[in-house]
């Protein structure tokens, strides 16, 4: 918050280094007709400038700043009359308050600014809000121990873009994924079911627990539970703050299907089904996509991911059986290093930590890309 001040006096003076409706207060102190530099207020979240009834220039310069940007603008005079009001209004000012500056007034000026920052903040947040579901074609392909390699590094690419990344364990029978990495939660997903309505993002964040690559986890219950005791609108809810609160959310949904756990396929920006190029395999991921068709949800994107990949698995299943089996090409094949990967879960740490350049890695680099480039996600 700027402030364009021919002088300080009065309650004036504790506005130096002060904070109203939670914006910090930076005072300038300028004669009243000296021009304002528009770079100085673009990225202020408001300005306060001072506008003198006796001097014609410092109206001049308020109608020129307006002009020049888009930056809320507060006009601030000795006693304004009701006609400079109205003129300042015109010119583009949000408000009119009276000098000397006092912190009520501000705080009063500024509620309405705030608002409207914050639901753009939000729409924005709205916008950045990915959902990739991953589904296996059957139990035991690997898909969470794939997941979760992916979404380490997934979180620490996007770590250096400013952003976040969220993992939600929502397999609550057999699920895994903080044994996976290595981390003890003292929250599940349990304590945000149990929440109600008093989840909100502070809470979310609060049950969360922060892997080395900063990805925030949100780990399955201690216990099993049964998954229709899962409420769907608990679970949509639960998704819904993730998305808002970290952008990129990855969910990886048990084998068995529930209403919840369609319904979240059915909001995702990417669904990731994973499976073996066996015949087996492939059968159970035509029978996935099918199930996906019948539920009317073949509009969604789903992209097959051949897990324990060798070359040799093309000699009894090419790839042109498995577009002919499934009506779509194989998108990504992630290299078959089962030692690699098993001692990545004993020791609950990223593959890279355990051996670098392999085979591995640079499959799951290439479907980090391909998830970073499906949600429109610069890299």
């Amino acid at each position: 918050m700027q402030l364009f001040l021919s002088g300080v006096e009065g309650d004036a003076a504790s506005l130096v280094d002060a904070r109203v409706a939670g914006f910090p207060l930076s005072l300038n102190i300028v004669p009243a007709s000296d021009w304002i530099d528009p770079n100085d207020v673009l990225d202020a979240a408001a300005a306060v400038v001072q506008v003198d009834l006796d001097t014609p220039a410092s109206m001049k310069r308020f109608q020129e700043l307006a002009d020049a940007v888009t930056t809320p603008l507060i006009a601030a005079a000795y006693e304004p009359p009701l006609a400079l009001v109205r003129s300042l209004v015109r010119a583009g000012a949000h408000d009119v308050v009276p000098l000397p500056l006092s912190m009520d007034e501000l705080e009063t000026s500024l509620g309405p600014i705030r608002t409207e920052l914050g639901k753009r903040e939000r729409a924005a947040v709205a916008r950045n809000a990915k959902l990739v579901s991953v589904i296996k074609s059957v139990g035991g392909v690997g898909a969470t121990a794939l997941m979760t390699q992916l979404a380490v590094r997934f979180a620490a690419n996007e770590k250096k873009r400013g952003r976040e990344a969220c993992l939600i364990d929502l397999d609550v029978q057999f699920g895994d994924i903080a044994f996976q990495l290595g981390l003890q939660p003292r929250l599940t997903l349990v304590d945000l079911l149990e929440a109600g309505k008093r989840l909100d993002g502070d809470l979310l964040r609060a049950t969360t627990t922060e892997h080395a690559s900063g990805l925030k986890v949100i780990a399955a219950p201690s216990d099993m539970m049964p998954l229709e005791g899962l409420s769907a609108d608990h679970i949509l809810q639960i998704v819904d703050f993730a998305t808002r609160e970290f952008g990129t959310v990855f969910v990886d949904l048990p084998s068995n299907w529930t209403n919840w756990s369609l319904s979240l396929v059915a909001r995702s920006d990417l669904v990731l089904l994973v499976t073996e190029l066996t015949v087996a395999g492939v059968n159970q991921a035509k029978r996935q996509l099918n199930l996906l068709k019948s539920q009317e949800l073949d509009n969604v994107e789903v992209r097959v991911v051949i897990n324990r990949y060798d070359k040799a698995m093309a000699r009894s299943v090419r790839p042109s059986d498995v577009r002919e089996a499934l009506g779509r090409d194989i998108a990504y094949t992630i290299s078959n290093d089962f030692t690699l990967m098993r001692a990545a879960i004993d020791r609950g740490v990223a593959i890279d930590e355990i051996k670098r350049k392999t085979a591995l890695a640079k499959d799951l680099d290439t479907l980090d890309a391909g998830v970073a480039a499906a949600l429109g996600l610069e890299r």
